[in-house]
């Protein structure tokens, strides 16, 4: 019953959403709160729904991986790099750096910091293509921050899990299984290809089945689940029509994810006021580091200042990793802060021509002035 009133719901906040330009993640987020343990208390989680939530992220995480080609990253390395340094050196360290200030602890500030460094692929790339900006160059280099994310937060998974008491041999197991998952992304396409040319329901089976496998391999071999779901996505990138056939699984456990991890947060006052001191931190974050890289690369000032507004929006990597490592209070101030600049950044994205000559008009009176 929970599942089919959660279905409803969302897609009727879908079709809203759409309606109203606005990204859906809040609204799903907000439902959720509004009638689990926050709100009337509605709607509980349990089993099923939780299993539900975490095959969510597990596909995310696995579309993520099939995303990530790696004879692109190689040739575009450079590239991929300087795009994303700058982003991850300022919004991870002010971030950091704002979360102690407010009375978390390191571990919590560091697993904050992890969270809400990173933007919203989903929303920053649907705004680009809503508002039509994939041929500016700047895009090029909002795409290539997204991929540095992209794989940051590979590495952010296993740096926040708890269960690496053993840190020498959890490491090796890391290691080794990344290194042989690069080396079978250059012999499974060829493989396994052709199954997925196939007309019948096993291209589906054997996408849905390997997506999943992540919760196996966290069980029997204590690899973090979200991280072999990437590098499993990764060694099966090549493969033709895989991401069409994931597509839909992603989109529709993702969307419930959403909504039953509103369910079961309970969103404190304290960390409510926490969330918006760290959501005002995340926007000044993402516009300073965007207007560094629009320097660095195009010697512009403004084309920094389109790269940051475009990048505001934080979501479903937010919610994930709070989801899967957050207690208490962190997870009320991350919930915050994401519901904040996921709407704020829909706006600020859609209406970053305005905010830009607004901005240039500005400096030019200034300039003016002191002459």
């Amino acid at each position: 019953m929970n599942i089919a009133l959660a279905g409803l719901i969302c897609a009727i906040l879908a079709v809203a959403s759409k309606k109203l330009s606005l990204p859906p993640v809040p609204a799903y987020i907000l439902a959720g709160l509004i009638l689990g343990e926050t709100g009337f208390g509605v709607l509980k989680g349990d089993e099923v729904s939780n299993s539900i939530a975490e095959a969510g992220v597990i596909m995310l995480l696995f579309y993520i991986g099939l995303n990530l080609n790696p004879g692109e990253i190689s040739e575009k390395k450079k590239t991929i790099f300087h795009s994303g340094l700058y982003d991850f050196v300022i919004n991870f360290t002010l971030i950091y750096g704002i979360s102690i200030l407010a009375g978390f602890t390191h571990v919590q500030a560091f697993l904050i910091a992890s969270a809400l460094y990173i933007s919203s692929s989903a929303i920053v790339l649907q705004s680009l293509i809503e508002n039509r900006k994939l041929m500016f160059r700047e895009s090029e280099v909002v795409i290539w921050i997204m991929v540095f994310e992209d794989i940051a937060i590979a590495l952010l998974i296993v740096l926040n899990n708890p269960e690496s008491s053993d840190l020498l041999l959890f490491m090796v197991k890391i290691l080794a299984f990344t290194a042989l998952t690069y080396w079978l992304s250059n012999h499974m396409p060829r493989l396994l290809g052709i199954l997925f040319t196939r007309d019948d329901e096993i291209p589906v089976l054997l996408a849905f089945t390997a997506a999943l496998l992540g919760i196996a391999f966290e069980e029997f071999f204590r690899i973090p689940a979200g991280f072999t779901a990437i590098m499993l996505g990764l060694m099966l990138s090549g493969i033709k029509n895989i991401r069409e056939i994931v597509l839909p699984f992603k989109d529709v456990f993702l969307v419930l994810f959403f909504f039953f991890f509103g369910i079961s947060v309970n969103l404190s006052s304290e960390g409510f006021v926490d969330g918006l001191i760290l959501a005002a931190a995340a926007v000044a974050g993402k516009v300073i580091s965007g207007m560094i890289t629009g320097r660095y690369l195009f010697r512009s000032w403004l084309s920094g200042l389109e790269i940051g507004l475009d990048t505001v929006a934080r979501g479903e990597f937010s919610i994930f990793l709070i989801f899967a490592f957050g207690t208490g209070k962190e997870v009320s101030a991350v919930t915050t802060a994401v519901i904040i600049t996921s709407v704020l950044g829909a706006f600020l994205a859609k209406n970053s021509a305005k905010i830009r000559n607004m901005v240039s008009e500005f400096a030019e009176r200034r300039f003016s002035s002191t002459q």
